[in-house]
């Protein structure tokens, strides 16, 4: 593979890496915050009207930013039947032909999520529940998530396109070093 277009695999996959480390520390404040809804409302019989909203809350970001390094990892669902039937020169072309797709919707997803984040955090967004916290901020991940997504789809494209024999295996034979 060329020395550019390592680096910039290398940048992105990292940038997505560190990404999904700093958001899976938001499973520290999820767990605990879950479990005061449930001690409150099952021992204390006195249900809280912001733990289960601020679980939600947190996790919309978690899950949307560990994508890009879950698509790194091979993580997402995929036809593995078909893959391990398949010789290493049709999982390629594969591969070469679901990257694209995984681009264009993100593109096409961005296209709808930029005025929908946009238009949250022009309002003020709101959930309008009876604790009525700010959703705006939690609407700003979704666009963010789909840029990091459709970059790291790019990058892995371009890394089966540069070199044949990055593409090894199914699922949990990827050919990468993490």
């Amino acid at each position: 593979m060329p020395k550019p277009v390592q680096i910039l695999y290398d940048a992105v996959t990292a940038l997505n890496r560190f990404i999904f480390r700093a958001a899976s520390l938001l499973m520290f404040i999820i767990v605990p915050v879950m479990l005061f809804a449930v001690i409150s409302r099952y021992v204390f019989n006195s249900p809280s009207s912001w733990a289960m909203e601020t679980a939600t809350l947190i996790f919309g970001p978690y899950f949307l930013l560990a994508g890009p390094h879950l698509l790194h990892e091979r993580g997402h669902v995929s036809l593995d039947l078909v893959q391990h039937a398949a010789g290493p020169r049709v999982r390629r072309l594969l591969e070469l032909l679901n990257y694209p797709i995984i681009i264009a919707f993100c593109v096409i997803l961005l296209l709808y999520a930029i005025p929908f984040a946009l238009q949250a955090w022009q309002y003020g967004e709101t959930s309008y529940s009876s604790w009525n916290p700010p959703i705006w901020p939690v609407k700003l991940f979704i666009p963010l998530s789909l840029v990091l997504l459709g970059l790291q789809a790019a990058v892995e494209w371009i890394r089966v396109l540069f070199d044949p024999s990055a593409v090894t295996g199914a699922q949990s034979d990827h050919g990468i070093a993490s």
